[in-house]
């Protein structure tokens, strides 16, 4: 029930429930969403509430989400789209800013009481609270990510958190986007206090009543760290730490917010926050934050794909191997029961080893962490093939050896459950041959290293059921991956499009380039691994295989520049193009006088993209976005703009056609536009 001073207000988001001991409780519950993320009518409602409360202060004012899921993930993005389209951003930042300023500026206590998700503008909301209190589960996550839409908390977020946190835990938490755990969000003076679920409101109102003092190092920091010296001797060394990962002509935004926090030293809070808005819908405004929106939008529809629905509990995986065994511990760490089978023991061990490192890594809890280990058991005998729901072969890259696998699993399998196999090149449609069920058959190419790269293929072929595609898409949301359905077609996707890009390298290599300048010019374009230590990380061989199936399908023959040494593959061996110690390559230097070919982003980048539109034309992808998604999480490609297909729109097709048809002449016929190319000019 509304308390008087509501009278007339129309709430269809918030309740405000007024308690006997003078504590007011404002319960967000987004009512057209199942998330509370904040549109303008969820700002226009609290505005109103905020401003009666002003006349008339309760005790306390306790903020807290009606959603099971969590507090607030942030803004709307999709509402942030209609808003930009219409040249509206200004006006919704300053409008956001000003309805949390009049929260900060309420005369009685107020309290961000937070479960589950608090992201972007739910943080800030909470910043704007005088405090805040976290819930004791492992779902709560505490963030500002704003970095990563190619812009910096709007909403007074950037102003508050430095403010209140010292400089340098509040700019790490913004500039690199991360999320905290309630506990790790108590440690740096984010939240309070942190209590178990349950007690989340009644200690909120607690807090409401009696206040808390924050601990001196904390006020300390948060004074001393925002001086005007301190601003002016900390942002270099942030510029510079930044510099490190990103350039600020791809990424703007972490350098602006670097520079707009120096700058707003002894500035009052509204001006700081005015400072604040301007820095931020010019961002709002780049290429750069359009592209990184446009990339949020696509894991948006890889996350759809598929539902939830996968029934599948038990995991069999066959090939212990460094992919094998690294599915098989992935699949354990998110919740299957997983067996691992490999010829002997010899070779499965290694894989539980490697297993337990990464479950120390990423499970905390001992309990938790035994009953993970306890998930993936070592099989030789082969005996979890007849009771698992999906089966995953893993094994070297031979035709003839998996379908001597397949034969043989077959003869165990029951009936509905999936056989996936992991190959990285070979066609679908040679594999699916003499499949009992091939319906049920598909590929399931999961990329290296496993625990790191988001993306799995869905690798498709003529006689695949599109049910075992949707189970195989849920599957892969259900152990936190994300699926891009492609033909079964040499190389798929990822594979195809590295193959022309990586092949280059090599050659520009073996020309006497050397290898940190053919990096350097990749990562000048934004690619986040230079391809010569991209081809030492996957291996010579690995290289030297996909470019000779890519260069069969296409019809040519692979270049003499791919000559594999024994002992000199890359990485694994310690020596490639490279020199490999502790891991890490060791780049010569470059001679100072050295000056690189002018065309040497053009030759790296050019085949990649080339070879995109060959496979957007072929129908490897159902569609561009499709494309530009699997290319972004699979290889990395420069986020900052959007996948290949969007670059080459942005850039012009027809530009970057007749600069392919330049590079024919000049370097040979590897760079004669493929067909496709029409398609794309406007």
């Amino acid at each position: 029930m509304e308390p008087a001073m509501f009278d007339g207000l129309r709430l269809a988001h918030w309740q405000a429930d007024p308690r006997a001991d003078g504590i007011l409780v404002l319960t967000l519950n987004r009512a057209d969403q199942n998330v509370n993320a904040l549109n303008r009518e969820v700002l226009d409602e609290l505005e109103s509430m905020v401003e009666r409360i002003a006349l008339e202060p309760p005790k306390g004012v306790v903020i807290i989400s009606g959603k099971p899921a969590g507090f607030i993930p942030g803004a709307d993005i999709k509402g942030f789209e209609q808003i930009a389209a219409k040249g509206q951003i200004e006006s919704w930042i300053r409008h956001g800013q000003l309805v949390f300023q009049k929260l900060a500026e309420l005369r009685c206590p107020t309290v961000a009481a937070i479960h589950g998700h608090c992201m972007g503008g739910g943080t800030e909301i909470s910043l704007a609270c005088r405090y805040r209190i976290a819930s004791r589960d492992e779902k709560t996550r505490i963030g500002l990510p704003e970095i990563k839409l190619g812009i910096y908390p709007g909403w007074g977020g950037s102003v508050r958190a430095p403010r209140l946190l010292g400089a340098p835990a509040a700019m790490d938490l913004m500039l690199t986007g991360r999320s905290l755990s309630a506990s790790a969000a108590r440690a740096i003076g984010l939240v309070d206090k942190v209590v178990e679920p349950a007690l989340l409101l009644d200690e909120a109102v607690k807090l409401a009543q009696r206040g808390t003092t924050r601990p001196f190092k904390q006020r300390f920091l948060a004074w001393a760290t925002n001086t005007g010296l301190a601003r002016a001797i900390l942002a270099p060394q942030m510029r510079k730490q930044v510099a490190r990962k990103a350039r600020k002509e791809h990424y703007p935004a972490p350098y602006a917010l670097i520079e707009t926090w120096r700058r707003s030293g002894g500035l009052g809070v509204h001006a700081a926050l005015k400072a604040e808005a301007k820095s931020v819908v010019k961002l709002a405004g780049t290429p750069t934050a359009h592209n990184l929106v446009r990339v949020f939008f696509l894991m948006d529809r890889l996350k759809s794909l598929g539902g939830k629905d996968h029934g599948i509990q038990k995991v069999h995986v066959i090939g212990a191997g460094v992919m094998g065994g690294d599915i098989a511990a992935w699949c354990a760490l998110r919740g299957f029961e997983v067996t691992l089978q490999d010829r002997e023991m010899k070779y499965v061990q290694p894989a539980l080893d490697r297993a337990a490192k990464l479950f120390e890594r990423k499970v905390r809890d001992d309990a938790k962490r035994q009953a993970t280990a306890g998930r993936l058991k070592a099989d030789v005998e082969g005996a979890g093939v007849a009771q698992a729901d999906l089966v995953i072969e893993a094994i070297f890259e031979n035709l003839e050896a998996k379908q001597a696998l397949f034969a043989k699993v077959e003869e165990t399998l029951k009936p509905g459950a999936l056989l996936v196999t992991n190959t990285s090149s070979i066609p679908l449609e040679a594999l699916r041959e003499g499949r009992k069920d091939p319906a049920r058959f598909a590929g399931l190419h999961y990329f290296n290293p496993v625990a790191l790269m988001p993306l799995v293929e869905i690798v498709q072929h003529d006689g695949m059921a599109k049910e075992t595609e949707r189970r195989l898409a849920a599957f892969c949301r259900a152990i936190d991956k994300l699926p891009v359905p492609v033909a079964g077609t040499p190389g798929f996707l990822v594979n195809r499009i590295l193959a022309p890009y990586m092949q280059e390298a090599i050659i520009a290599f073996s020309e006497g380039i050397p290898g940190p300048v053919i990096d350097k010019a990749a990562l000048k374009f934004g690619m986040p691994m230079g391809p010569i230590e991209l081809v030492d990380t996957v291996g010579l061989d690995v290289a030297a295989s996909v470019g000779k199936i890519m260069a069969d399908f296409h019809g040519q023959s692979l270049p003499d520049a791919f000559k594999v040494e024994e002992g000199k593959r890359g990485k694994k061996d310690g020596q490639g193009l490279y020199k490999w110690e502790d891991g890490k390559p060791v780049k010569p230097p470059v001679p100072a006088d050295y000056t690189a070919p002018d065309d040497l982003e053009d030759r790296l980048v050019l085949p990649l993209l080339n070879e995109a539109v060959s496979c957007l034309h072929d129908g490897v992808v159902a569609d561009a976005d499709l494309l530009d998604a699997g290319v972004i999480f699979g290889t990395g490609f420069a986020p900052f703009r959007g996948g290949p297909i969007q670059h080459i729109r942005a850039v012009g097709a027809t530009k970057l056609k007749a600069r392919l048809e330049e590079l024919a002449a000049k370097h040979g016929d590897r760079f004669t536009p493929r067909p496709g190319w029409d398609d794309l000019q406007s």
